[in-house]
């Protein structure tokens, strides 16, 4: 399993590190936990692009490309309440890992390294979301929520991708590049130790 792991990682150039095992593991013993916490996180996606489009409105192409990125992450948020609700799973709120807040606090609050660091933060959490979806897609026991998860990979690629493009478009390649190695490490390290309640990114 560890080296399916990592070649899936190979394909992702923005991570560092796979994902381990034990997440693995972890993840498919509590299947009903982790679709409620990706119901979370397809809702704070959606958020994030809004909030994005909101501070910066008149950059167009971040505006336009981040109006796609909202309405399908609204539109996967639907999904997965869906197969809650077949599943018999209430919607409730779930406590955070510290993955999204680990991540956040590496972004400078000056302008212009607030818009490149909130762009490939994104870029770095799409592109962990792309890879644990094909995870459990390849893992799940259930054939029909793992074909669901299969379905998933192709959005989380694209989005991934989109918010590595929008910072490129603004911002010198090398610059991009540099910063985007730095905030890969803290990212992988932020995911070292597996956190003790299953979460997408725990």
């Amino acid at each position: 399993m560890r080296s399916e792991a990592a070649q899936a990682v190979k394909t992702i150039k923005f991570l560092k590190e796979p994902t381990s095992t034990a997440w693995v593991g972890q993840a498919i013993a509590h299947l009903d936990t982790i679709l409620l916490d990706h119901s979370h996180c397809e809702r704070k996606a959606a958020g994030v692009a809004l909030n994005l489009m909101f501070r910066y409105p008149s950059s167009t192409k971040l505006v336009r490309s981040l109006t796609a990125i909202a309405q399908e992450e609204l539109e996967h948020f639907e999904l997965v309440n869906q197969w809650l609700d077949r599943r018999g799973v209430a919607l409730a709120p779930l406590s955070a890992p510290p993955y999204g807040a680990g991540l956040s606090s590496q972004i400078r609050r000056q302008e212009p390294h607030r818009m490149l660091d909130s762009l490939l933060v994104s870029a770095l959490i799409e592109a962990r979301s792309h890879e644990r979806l094909g995870l459990l897609a390849q893992h799940c026991p259930d054939a029909e929520l793992a074909q669901f998860y299969r379905g998933l990979m192709a959005s989380e690629a694209r989005h991934y991708g989109a918010y590595w493009t929008l910072a490129a478009t603004y911002f010198d390649p090398d610059t991009v590049n540099q910063r985007l190695a730095e905030l890969a490490e803290v990212e992988s390290a932020l995911l070292a130790t597996l956190h003790p309640e299953p979460r997408i990114h725990s």
